[in-house]
């Protein structure tokens, strides 16, 4: 009996282990880098529009409350002008913090040129904007990247204080079909 036990324990720790190992041996990684502009400053080529300010949102420095939709050109290299059109980001992001400038964003970036054309990722998370390097999660992909997950790293690249004008290097890293 004892050996039964121990055999069907055994039995149970392999069909665990087979459960837990990769669900597909042709699983690809892929590493992106992407340059996100986020055009504020008014006028016919912003890429972000206010669309819910908080009562207290003009009485914060950090616009606490305020809800943004985008749809920011993704480019090959930093210069918005100068470098290749890959994709859009397009979704929202909220201002989150109180006391210091945080977001919390969700977008997809749709490609719209090269290998990835007609595919996306999905990516969410907040956005301590102060710091220099900052992560958020990919969780999810269409087409090429269909069932992607993965991460992001963030660093501003330029930043206009005087418009809100960003450009911010996303280093993305996943894992997909």
């Amino acid at each position: 009996m004892a050996s039964s036990t121990a055999l069907s324990c055994l039995a149970a720790l392999l069909l665990l282990a087979a459960a837990a190992a990769p669900a597909s041996a042709a699983e690809k990684e892929t590493r992106l880098r992407v340059y996100w502009h986020d055009v504020v400053s008014g006028g016919p080529n912003a890429t972000v529009a206010q669309v819910a300010p908080a009562p207290s949102s003009n009485a914060s420095a950090t616009g606490f409350g305020s809800v943004y939709v985008i749809d920011d050109p993704l480019t090959e290299g930093p210069s918005l002008t100068g470098s290749r059109l890959l994709g859009r980001a397009q979704g929202l992001y909220v201002s989150t913090g109180k006391d210091s400038l945080s977001l919390l964003m969700a977008m997809n970036f749709v490609f719209v040129d090269g290998a990835y054309n007609g595919s996306s990722i999905a990516i969410v998370g907040p956005n301590p904007v102060n710091r220099a390097v900052r992560e958020m999660a990919v969780v999810g992909g269409t087409g090429v990247f269909r069932f992607a997950r993965g991460y992001c790293q963030l660093r501003t690249n330029w930043f206009d204080a005087n418009t809100g004008d960003a450009t911010v290097e996303y280093r993305v890293h996943l894992r997909h079909d």
